[in-house]
């Protein structure tokens, strides 16, 4: 009875939950309940082992959605808000075989219609509801969407040409698509997986990035989109990987083409390093490179004539001898063939077989006393009449001769702007000088110079001796003859417009070539007293000389000429000459070169470092070097590029005809060495062409790389002018502009007006090395405008006549000089002497050169006046030497009686 009464009152509990909630009257006819279990599990809710997920409808196939729960009585579906009829709901009861609870499956079938009706207001969802004695439990929304996959991408991979290591992005955007689109890559038709290539990822936004190309990625790429209702392909997109050809290092050096003499040698690489694939460019410059060279040939040794017959021994024999020294044989030549010594009887009455005895021994002895009286006597006359000559010399010049130019001043030292301590020079300008008297012996005490209040020099009586300048213009062709028969001066230039000559003595002098910035000071007493010399200074055209240039030589400056070779300096003269060599001396290898009368150029010094030899220095700066030499001769300065810092500045000169007459227009272009002389050479070239200079010259710096030097127009009007060349741009050869030794030939760029009333021409230069950074130069004038010759030719630097001789010569006057000398040669207390001058002068790197000469402050003052001739400032150089600190230093101003 009692199970009974419970049994009822679980039966009247379900049934008030039941009413409680109840679900839609076609749901309760048919609602079932399950056996209750016995105890507490009916007052459980009811939770979901499987609730609804969302799903796609795809094309017209519809979707099902199903749920299970337990404990459940009843499980229906509500979707977007409305119970689902209980006909649309496939049920199925069971009891769990672990706990015996009642289990409930359901599940519904929705179609594309029904989510369809719903389309615009809000995404179609259902969840499902289920029931037990305790309540009631929702489950999860369950969206059902339509899914869809539109045809074309919203952006497709494009081909793309790529260097080798550089980086590719292929972009992709799918198409749009319910539910999104997934992305994968093909690579000529195979998977991309970046899980096994490290190389390679995909973006989030579904781009193909490949890190560094590699030739393999050379291919045929194509996105691939797909979801649950389709697979979309996207245009294939071809990468090509280029690879640009690379030189291989250059290869040695060939030999000589010839055995003997002058001859070509060359060197070769290849562009294999990498070679070009796959479309890449080609390597850029010369393949070969070409040089001569100069092989020595064999020269065979020869005997020189016999010698005389030696007397006759006592054994009846005499000899002769030769030797191998006509020719002697050098650079791998034979040795003579023959006999070095020749001996023959000789049984004459010269030869005795008796030896000799004690009177012919007294007889000998006898005959050497007297021939060494006789030599002893010879030397002490030939002393004596040297002592006598020293007082007397044939070359002295007359105190007024040297005192003209001499302005009194005063001891006192000189204020800032009115200095007087170096005054003015004596006027040697006239054709002919006439000196007389000789010059005083100098009575030098320590650290002083003593004048007397008398004449500077005392009178020599009626002993004259006439100097002459020399006139180029004059004596030019008089003087090329007198020399042209010797081997040494065969080469030298016909006529004057590159020579200047003189005739110097003791006083010394100047020679320039005007407008070339080349000079050879002769300091005095270089020459020695009692001699007078014709010397010339001489430029040489490229082409008229032939110097050997070795591996990647360069010639830095114009060769000159300077002579008559093997003359007796007893000072160096200074030879001034332009370079072009561009930063400083540690990024280059300079040699100064000289050549032999035998025609050989050989190294005599290596710029920067200590001279072997005292005959040649050699004193550098921005933009000419001044050579120090003891033997005049032929001198060129070589170099070769240590560092891609160094370079060689280029003049860049563009001329155009001055009138035209025709449609047609040429436009001229040089690039030539930065030096004067290579300017005035194009100058006098355009000048009888009737050519106009266009603009001011331009400086080019052009380095050792190999490559080529290129030349275009551009931003030239179209509608007034067109261009007439078939290439877009001229190319000059890196060798014909590096070696310095060809001739300046013009790039020549022919254009063609459209109207014959066009008169202004406005374009753009580019100038630019292969592979370097490029200039620009704006062209613009007007071609109708008469410009004459002389409103641009370069004016002339150096004044006066090109042979200077004498005082007139140096800028600084003869006595003042002498007085610096004698005071700055003696040391000084605390280097109050010839070194702080040098110091004050920005000379004081070649200290070790100076000492070496007898006198450093003249070598200081020679090189002053080189440097500053003819525009030198004498107040700088007389506060240099103020600055130097010596006690003495009242007594390089000139007092009014010595005057």
């Amino acid at each position: 009875m009692a199970a009974a009464a419970a049994l009822c009152r679980v039966l009247l509990a379900g049934a008030g939950a039941l009413l409680a909630a109840r679900p839609p009257a076609g749901a309760q006819q048919t609602a079932t309940v399950a056996n209750p279990m016995p105890g507490a599990a009916l007052d459980l809710l009811p939770h979901f082992l499987l609730e609804p997920q969302d799903v796609y409808i795809v094309k017209n196939k519809p979707v099902s959605l199903a749920c299970r729960a337990m404990p459940a009585t009843q499980i229906y579906f509500k979707c977007n808000g409305e119970w689902v009829h209980q006909g649309e709901h496939v049920t199925q009861h069971s009891t769990d075989t672990g706990t015996g609870l009642p289990l409930m499956d359901v599940r519904i079938d929705i179609s594309r219609q029904q989510v369809e009706r719903l389309f615009g207001l809000e995404e179609f969802w259902c969840q499902c509801v289920a029931w037990s004695s305790s309540g009631t439990t929702k489950s999860q929304k369950a969206y059902v969407r339509i899914a869809y996959l539109r045809k074309n991408f919203e952006e497709e991979p494009t081909a793309k040409e790529v260097s080798i290591e550089q980086g590719i992005m292929l972009p992709c955007r799918p198409p749009e698509g319910v539910p999104p689109a997934e992305v994968e890559w093909l690579r000529d038709e195979e998977l991309v997986d970046p899980a096994l290539d490290a190389n390679v990822y995909v973006t989030p936004g579904h781009s193909l990035v490949v890190q560094r190309a590699r030739l393999a990625d050379t291919a045929n790429y194509t996105c691939v989109a797909k979801n649950v209702v389709a697979r979309r392909r996207s245009a294939s997109a071809a990468v090509t990987v280029y690879v640009n050809g690379g030189w291989s290092t250059w290869a040695e050096w060939s030999a000589c083409s010839t055995s003997c003499g002058r001859g070509w040698q060359k060197r070769s690489r290849s562009c294999t390093n990498p070679a070009p694939l796959n479309g890449g460019t080609f390597c850029e410059g010369q393949n070969v490179q070409k040089n001569a060279c100069t092989t020595l040939c064999p020269v065979d040794g020869g005997w020189s004539g016999w010698s005389r017959w030696s007397l006759c021994a006592l054994d009846c024999t005499h000899w002769r001898s030769r030797e191998c020294s006509e020719p002697a044989p050098r650079n791998g030549g034979q040795e003579c063939q023959g006999a070095e010594l020749e001996t023959h009887n000789c049984t004459s009455q010269l030869c005795s077989h008796t030896a000799a005895g004690p009177e012919d021994v007294a007889l000998y002895v006898g005959l050497v006393a007297v021939a060494v009286c006789l030599v002893l006597l010879v030397l002490g006359v030939a002393l004596v009449c040297c002592r006598k000559k020293e007082g007397l010399d044939p070359d002295a010049a007359n105190s007024s001769i040297l005192s003209a130019g001499f302005q009194p001043v005063s001891s006192k030292p000189a204020k800032a702007g009115n200095s007087q301590l170096l005054t003015i020079q004596p006027d040697l300008s006239t054709a002919t000088m006439t000196y007389q008297g000789a010059l005083c012996s100098r009575q030098d005490g320590p650290g002083k110079f003593q004048l007397s209040n008398g004449h500077l020099l005392s009178p020599l009586g009626a002993g004259r001796h006439t100097l002459h300048h020399s006139s180029p213009a004059a004596e030019g062709t008089d003087f090329v003859s007198r020399f042209a028969a010797q081997s040494c001066f065969r080469s030298l230039p016909r006529g004057a417009a590159n020579m200047a000559y003189g005739t110097f003595n003791f006083l010394g002098g100047r020679l320039l070539i005007p407008n070339t910035g080349i000079s050879l000071l002769i300091p005095p007493d270089a020459i020695p007293r009692g001699k007078i010399y014709e010397v010339y200074l001489a430029l040489h055209k490229q082409e008229e000389v032939r110097l050997p240039l070795a591996g990647c030589q360069t010639l830095l400056s114009p060769v000159v000429s300077c002579g008559p070779p093997g003359v007796l300096l007893t000072r160096p003269a200074i030879l001034a000459v332009g370079h072009c060599a561009e930063a400083s001396a540690a990024h280059w290898s300079m040699r100064l070169k000289k050549q032999s009368c035998e025609g050989t150029w050989e190294d005599v010094l290596q710029v920067g470092e200590e001279p072997a030899s005292g005959l040649y220095y050699c004193q550098l700066e921005a933009q000419a070097v001044y050579v120090f030499t003891e033997q005049l001769g032929r001198f060129a300065l070589v170099g070769e590029s240590l560092s891609m810092a160094a370079a060689k500045r280029l003049k860049l000169l563009l001329f155009a005809p001055a009138s035209c007459s025709s449609l047609e227009y040429s436009i001229r272009v040089y690039c030539l060495r930065d030096t004067p002389d290579a300017l005035k050479e194009v100058m006098q070239q355009e000048k009888q062409l009737g050519g106009q200079l266009i603009g001011a010259p331009r400086v080019l710096h052009f380095k050792d790389t190999y490559h080529n030097l290129r030349l275009s127009i551009h931003d030239m009007p179209s509608s007034l002018w067109k261009s007439k060349l078939l290439a877009s741009y001229q190319e000059i050869p890196f060798y014909q502009l590096w070696s310095g030794l060809q001739a300046s030939l013009p790039c020549t760029f022919t254009l063609e007006r459209l109207s014959p009333g066009t008169c202004q021409l406005a374009c753009k230069l580019w100038v630019w090395q292969v592979e370097g950074d490029g200039q620009s130069f704006n062209v613009n004038f007007n071609i109708a405008k008469d410009t004459r010759f002389s409103d641009w030719l370069v004016p002339d630097s150096e004044v006066g006549s090109p042979a200077l001789v004498g005082p007139s010569a140096f800028k600084i006057p003869f006595l003042i000089r002498q007085k610096i000398i004698s005071s700055l040669d003696v040391p000084g207390t605390c280097g109050a002497d010839w070194r702080t001058l040098a110091q004050k002068l920005n000379l004081d790197s070649h200290l070790s050169f100076f000492a070496s000469k007898a006198s450093p402050t003249a070598m200081i003052l020679n090189l002053w006046e080189a440097q500053h001739f003819p525009s030198g400032n004498l107040a700088q150089l007389a506060a240099a030497v103020a600055q130097v600190g010596r006690q003495d230093s009242a007594l390089f101003a000139v007092s009014e009686a010595e005057c």
